[in-house]
């Protein structure tokens, strides 16, 4: 078990080198800028926002993927089944008791989100409830449980806010040198050239902030969590069986997108979505034959 738990603390590592590469390349943008617009208030401007963008990922980062999937906190008596599992589970791996949300989605499915062990939360689908039987469940949930565990979540989740707050600043100066609102106080021509210099960085950068979701996360973690939450319930064909019923299920999730995506126990893009260029491209997951196979190969 420790050897399945030794990848916590590089975790935490890649959290605070992705954050700092976050700092430098935002810091970086606003040195460039106030140097060629003789304008010290932007690299000010710059600093401040990174530095918000960065202490807003690891304290809110949580609250703003709940928010983009839509999840609804519940409480014991809206499901006492799902809240002991749950607590059963914690008890077998000395975690606290996460929060539970559900999802308003018929695509069986879940995530784990949180800073810590102290303020996790587990999301599970309604779907989920609904299709999946009480040993599926226990699988799916010892899965998320492993993440927090592990300290999958914190890198997972930060992920989520650097990677779209890169994205969007690069669509922004994109936006600006095509509209003109970019203008230096020297001759057109070296303000053409800025202008074409900002527009390819801004052409690279949006990209990159998506791929950086792939690169960041190791398709070895879902394996861990895999192999984690089979070990903590003894019965690796109850997570087994709970993936064959959600991959194979074809219910859409309407708040599916590639930036919460990695999160969720199984891709939840499905039918023409799954088939997308763009979707494959980053996809984050392992195939779920190689999972399944995997854990029943475990003898626990």
């Amino acid at each position: 078990m420790a050897t399945l738990y030794s990848q916590a603390d590089s975790n935490i590592r890649k959290t605070w080198f992705l954050i700092t590469v976050f700092l430098i390349v935002i810091i970086g943008f606003g040195f460039l800028l106030s140097r060629y617009f003789n304008t010290p208030s932007i690299l000010y401007l710059a600093v401040f926002f990174s530095i918000f963008s960065s202490i807003g990922s690891y304290w809110w980062s949580d609250k703003l993927v709940l928010a983009m999937t839509k999840a609804k906190l519940i409480q014991e008596a809206d499901n006492r089944e799902l809240f002991h599992i749950v607590e059963n589970l914690c008890i077998a791996s000395g975690l606290p008791m996460p929060k539970i949300y559900v999802m308003p989605e018929a695509q069986p499915n879940a995530f784990a989100t949180g800073r810590d062990n102290k303020h996790s939360v587990v999301v599970v689908t309604a779907g989920l409830l609904q299709r999946l039987n009480k040993t599926e469940i226990e699988g799916v949930i010892a899965h998320e449980l492993s993440h927090i565990k592990n300290k999958d979540i914190l890198l997972q989740t930060v992920i989520v806010v650097l990677a779209g707050v890169v994205a969007i600043l690069a669509d922004f100066f994109l936006r600006m040198s095509m509209f003109g609102g970019l203008r230096s106080n020297d001759d057109d021509s070296k303000g053409n050239a800025i202008l074409l210099v900002l527009t390819l960085v801004a052409a690279i950068l949006a990209p990159i902030a998506a791929t950086l979701i792939q690169l960041a996360i190791s398709r070895k973690r879902e394996f861990l969590a895999d192999a984690s939450g089979a070990l903590l319930t003894r019965y690796p064909e109850g997570l087994a069986s709970a993936l064959e019923k959600i991959s194979s299920d074809p219910s859409p999730m309407k708040v599916a997108n590639n930036s919460t995506a990695h999160l969720f126990i199984s891709s939840p893009f499905k039918g023409k979505r799954a088939g997308n260029w763009l979707t494959k491209l980053f996809l984050t997951h392992p195939p779920i034959e190689q999972r399944i196979a995997a854990l029943r190969g475990l003898k626990v």
